[in-house]
């Protein structure tokens, strides 16, 4: 482990509850860019795939289709 966050983690056990809280946020943050790589489902590649299919095959939505589908599902 690199010696500088060795020491930082182990002084941030003597800081307040408020502030260990934040840097545990912000370690997850940084976990979830740089932790183990996301293995995606048979499922979800299917659908990775059917979605390269549609782009290469030039099937996109209109602009028309997009903002109805916005409009759907955004608050008032």
């Amino acid at each position: 482990m690199n010696a500088r966050l060795k020491d930082i983690l182990e002084r941030a056990l003597s800081w307040p509850e408020a502030a260990q809280e934040q840097a545990i946020e912000l370690l997850l943050a940084l976990e979830k860019e740089y932790g183990e790589p996301y293995d995606a489902t048979d499922d979800e590649l299917e659908g990775i795939d059917r979605g390269l299919h549609d782009a290469a095959e030039g099937r996109f939505a209109t602009e028309e289709e997009v903002a109805a589908t916005f409009a759907k599902y955004r608050r008032p």
